[in-house]
């Protein structure tokens, strides 16, 4: 690894031919200088990254490129969208998004090694990859980034030029989660065993749940990403203390970023590891927590799309959805509001217009309660969704539609007078267009 100016650097990346394909950090660690001096070297470029956050290059001839979106990229009419599972995306280094240009954000250097601290995730494939088709591994070098172990760690020999960029990492504010997101996360963790290995997916829901927590005994995480949320886990005793923290990629406050450098207690891993389905059942009771944006009465999940436009992406719900679905005694839990605060629309629908990011988890959470899906007739699964998981003022709009859908619902539903729906809020239905999806 050479460290250059970014008078030199500039020089050399102008030597880089029209059109070449760019693979960054993502999430908050994005190389943020690295891609502005790359972006005034070239006029036209491709550039891959992940979950991409605000403040990434953005203009005629930069050809946005991802499989999971982020703010950065979700309204540009540049984004080229490539739909794959967070665990195949390596793959795609050798086939259809070949890169030439790896850029990365990494600690100081130790021992003949950097770490890429907080995102690991598809890195190590894509570095490998540039590689071999003798491209450019460049890092902007944060003695601020955590120095973290497993894959993380790099050979300064793997990187080709580097520049020194000391300022603090990004800190996404985790906000306070409000009555709704602490009732559904109250109920997703009372089905949370001692001894349980959890996975939780982005957004105030997933972290929610880690509130009820407290009190268990022995958990453990092989998840593709941490928050704040388990370094509270880690502090109250809840976790195992022999078994590593296992994750791809983590975001947070400062006080995570210090907890997790030259922390031993945790593994930062390559995406096709944490993510492979096989590696994810062999844990048991495995816990795969997340949210999405619609259910339908046939438990399909749509956690991607609004209105026909791509929200974000499968990221790693699909993989481990799978991956607890096989583990002896494991859950996979989609939780969710029951009501969408802002499209003003319900999350339980009847059909799906989206394509499906997911299907049949084991339950679907809300505030309203549990509706139990996996092993159950689809009528019964239909039932449970409309009596359980539904908001009220739209029950028996899902009613009617379940009967045109042909679940034959009257042979299902329970009663009337049955404790599902004993104590529940009633209310007129609305308009068909409160379960219809999001406002277009």
């Amino acid at each position: 690894m050479r460290f250059l100016s970014e008078t030199e650097l500039t020089s050399r990346l102008s030597r880089c031919a029209p059109g070449v394909r760019v693979i960054s950090s993502g999430n908050f660690a994005a190389p943020y200088r690295l891609l502005s001096i790359l972006d005034r070297c070239l006029e036209s470029y491709r550039l891959y990254m992940l979950n991409a956050q605000a403040g990434i290059p953005d203009r005629p001839g930069v050809a946005l490129e991802t499989s999971f979106v982020g703010p950065g990229m979700r309204s540009s009419p540049r984004l080229r969208y490539l739909p794959c599972r967070l665990s195949l995306v390596p793959r795609l280094f050798s086939t259809t998004i070949t890169p030439d240009v790896v850029v990365v954000k990494t600690s100081a250097p130790r021992s003949g090694t950097v770490s890429l601290g907080i995102e690991v995730n598809i890195l190590p494939a894509a570095i490998e990859a540039v590689r071999r088709r003798s491209g450019l591994v460049i890092a902007e070098v944060n003695p601020q980034m955590p120095y973290t172990h497993g894959d993380a760690v790099i050979p300064l020999d793997d990187i080709d030029y580097a520049i020194v960029a000391d300022e603090p990492l990004p800190s996404p504010s985790a906000g306070t989660p409000d009555d709704t997101a602490l009732s559904i996360g109250e109920r997703v963790a009372a089905r949370v065993a001692d001894g349980s290995t959890l996975q939780l997916g982005i957004g105030a829901i997933p972290d929610a749940a880690l509130h009820g927590l407290a009190g268990r005994h022995g958990l453990r995480i092989w998840s593709e990403m941490v928050s704040d949320g388990v370094l509270a886990l880690e502090r109250t005793g809840v976790l195992d203390p022999w078994a590593p923290v296992t994750a791809s990629f983590l975001f947070g406050s400062a006080e995570l970023y210090r907890w997790a450098h030259q922390n031993p207690r945790l593994h930062m891993l390559r995406t096709e590891t944490t993510n492979d389905p096989s590696r994810i059942h062999a844990h048991d009771r495995m816990v795969s927590i997340n949210t999405a944006l619609q259910v339908d009465l046939y438990g399909q999940v749509n956690a991607s799309r609004i209105g026909g436009r791509i929200h974000s992406g499968f990221g790693g719900q699909t993989d481990f959805i799978v991956g607890a679905l096989h583990s002896r005694d494991g859950q996979a839990i989609i939780a969710v509001r029951s009501w969408h605060p802002r499209a003003d629309c319900s999350t339980i629908v009847p059909m799906v217009e989206e394509p499906v990011t997911s299907f049949q988890p084991s339950a679907v959470v809300t505030e309203q309660g549990t509706a139990e899906i996996f092993g159950r007739p689809e009528a019964e699964q239909a039932a449970h969704l409309i009596d359980r998981a539904a908001h009220p003022r739209v029950r028996e709009e899902l009613w009617e539609e379940a009967r045109a859908l042909g679940l034959h619902p009257e042979s299902a539903r329970p009663g009337r007078t049955s404790a599902v729906l004993e104590g529940a809020e009633t209310g007129p239905p609305r308009p068909s267009q409160t379960v219809s999806g999001p406002n277009r």
